[in-house]
């Protein structure tokens, strides 16, 4: 059995020297190096601006959609969108660890677990899709995945439905950086925050902003707006386009008697969000973009161009004991595990 680097590189076919997430080519045949971990995967759970796009891409057809995502691992040996640059997650089922991995981590054959790493850099083979799942950006599919020593992973608990633990592990990051940055008395906007880590981040935001805080919540017209406005995870929530920064800014500007905010959270599936997210914050304050649609060089140059002075944050899909707060809040959350289980079970 070959060895393998830790982080992968062994995978890469073109260009060489480059990781596997940077790569435009991986190989993906499932005869494992001595350090990886087969999966004999079940559901891929794709991020949500990768899955807007193809979506849009297929004209909302599903055997289209099929379609695009096999020809990206046909091409590239791994799900990453050509567009979003973005991947995604899945679940799955341990089939084989390499010997290298025995004793050194928490894992056996037929352990069900969940990625953390994006499938931007998983090597993938799609043998057939089953089924698309469009409310709820999944695929189930009938396929095989590598796993490399670096890579991250959560053991699926047992006490909750696996397709509800995947939707939320997918954007595990999102509220575990929210519950690092928000401080009490904060206040906090959140855009896109009628989505599924939308709605994660602004049940965190409320619990770490606390009484003397506000939470305020940006979201288009529509079913998951109405669902949003039944919770109670916002101080105010606000209907209107993330592309239109000036008309974001006076709407928040309503709310709070012409205060700028502390913290701006993007969690978006749409391009052209970037202003929107930075013009309504303070100077010195925080902006974290965890959308996958973000541009960073419009956020860098948008900022510059209005003499904004603010911290922009780029959102790691990994930060400590993200796998851990996330599950968390569906159990400690009634609310927020009723919508959950509403939608992905």
């Amino acid at each position: 059995m070959q060895k393998g680097c830790p982080f992968g590189t062994h995978r890469v076919i073109e260009p060489k020297g480059v990781l596997p997430q940077t790569a435009l080519k991986i190989d993906n045949n499932m005869e494992i190096y001595d350090n990886e971990i087969l999966i004999d995967v079940k559901t891929l759970n794709v991020d949500s601006a990768s899955f807007t796009q193809i979506e849009n891409q297929a004209g909302g057809n599903e055997e289209k959609i099929a379609e695009i995502m096999k020809g990206i691992v046909a091409e590239k040996g791994k799900h990453q969108n050509p567009v979003t640059g973005s991947g995604g997650m899945l679940r799955g089922v341990v089939e084989k660890i390499g010997p290298a991995l025995e004793g050194k981590i928490d894992l056996k054959v037929g352990d069900k677990i969940a990625t953390l790493v994006s499938l931007s850099l998983t090597p993938l083979r799609i043998d057939k899709i089953l089924k698309v799942k469009k409310d709820i950006d999944q695929v189930d599919i009938e396929g095989k995945a590598i796993l490399f020593e670096s890579g991250i992973y959560a053991k699926l608990p047992e006490d909750m439905p696996e397709t509800l633990a995947l939707a939320a592990l997918d954007v595990a990051g999102a509220p575990a950086q929210t519950a690092k940055l928000v401080k009490p008395g904060d206040t906090v906007l959140i855009l896109g925050a009628a989505g599924k880590s939308g709605l994660l981040c602004c049940y965190e935001a409320k619990k770490r902003a606390g009484v003397t805080g506000k939470v305020i919540g940006f979201a288009r017209k529509g079913k998951s707006l109405d669902r949003l406005k039944k919770t109670s995870f916002c101080d105010v929530i606000i209907e209107g386009d993330a592309t239109q920064p000036v008309d974001v800014l006076n709407k928040v500007f309503e709310v709070t008697g012409d205060k700028f905010v502390d913290i701006a959270i993007n969690v978006v599936n749409i391009p052209n969000t970037e202003m929107s997210t930075i013009l309504p914050v303070r100077d010195g304050g925080i902006v974290y973009f965890f959308s996958m649609a973000t541009s960073f060089t419009r956020a860098a140059l948008g900022a510059e161009g209005i003499g904004k002075d603010v911290n922009m944050i780029i959102g790691n899909g990994y930060t400590k004991g993200h796998a851990e707060i996330t599950l968390q809040e569906l159990k400690e959350s009634k609310e927020l595990r009723d919508i959950f289980q509403e939608l992905y079970v």
